[in-house]
């Protein structure tokens, strides 16, 4: 298949609130298009390519710091839900109500937790269209802008996913936080879990699978490449057998 097509259906797979976010990388293909192949280009070919391609960079990094920020907030707002569960239990809340309360918040964390692996695998996709594009730019002209643009966008916003990935990483200690202990509970926290909001558990699996196989198979891999992903396995994954993967 070949990447525009590709990157066109993960963009069909992504929230529906996010899909005008992601690169657009069919009018960057009309940009590189436009210039004549076979001689370095003219001063307006190049500025005709590298001002969208600056405006997408920079749709991106807007887009993912304003989400990351989103997340920053809502991770502070779980722990002090978690805090308050916690506190009235200690105060001595009835143990049916402590545990339809705390199933509530793990169903939000749960959530909480798609949500970042989609942003994630929105960076993750981004980068690798830009450097798709950049490579056909390169081949195109001769230009040489691969490398350089490279090691530049490796320090854009977009690129930096430390924050969401440690928050990723938080969510299993904000579940341990609020165990189910009782039968009921823990009948509660599984019932929570199973309605987790199916759009973003399908949209999450599949991020996850894209992201192990964009590392495992992706063109792009180099010193851009992007580094490695521990993530479950991949058929594991896919036992889930969700339909758009079919």
């Amino acid at each position: 298949m070949k990447f525009g097509k590709w990157l066109k259906r993960q963009i069909e797979q992504s929230l529906p609130e996010w899909q005008e976010q992601f690169l657009c990388y069919k009018e960057l293909k009309r940009c590189v298009k436009a210039v004549s192949g076979g001689r370095p280009p003219t001063p307006e070919e190049e500025a005709g390519f590298l001002g969208p391609l600056d405006a997408e960079t920079e749709k991106i990094d807007t887009f993912f710091l304003d989400q990351e920020e989103e997340c920053v907030i809502r991770h502070l707002q779980l722990q002090e839900e978690i805090k308050r569960v916690l506190a009235r239990k200690a105060a001595g809340l009835p143990a049916a109500q402590h545990e339809a309360e705390a199933a509530a918040v793990r169903r939000e964390i749960v959530n909480f937790h798609g949500k970042m692996v989609l942003l994630l695998n929105y960076s993750n996709i981004n980068y690798i269209g830009l450097v798709k594009i950049l490579k056909k730019y390169d081949k195109v002209t001769g230009a040489g802008l691969l490398l350089p643009a490279i090691a530049s966008l490796r320090e854009r916003p977009f690129f930096n996913t430390d924050t969401v990935s440690q928050m990723v990483r938080a969510c299993e200690s904000m579940l341990e936080a609020v165990p189910a202990t009782a039968p009921e509970g823990q009948a509660a926290a599984r019932h929570a879990l199973a309605v987790a909001e199916e759009s973003i558990f399908r949209n999450t699996v599949a991020a996850l699978l894209i992201m192990q196989d964009v590392r495992a198979e992706s063109s792009t891999r180099g010193s851009h490449s992007l580094p490695p992903l521990d993530l479950p396995d991949s058929e594991w994954l896919r036992s889930f057998q969700i339909p758009i993967f079919q």
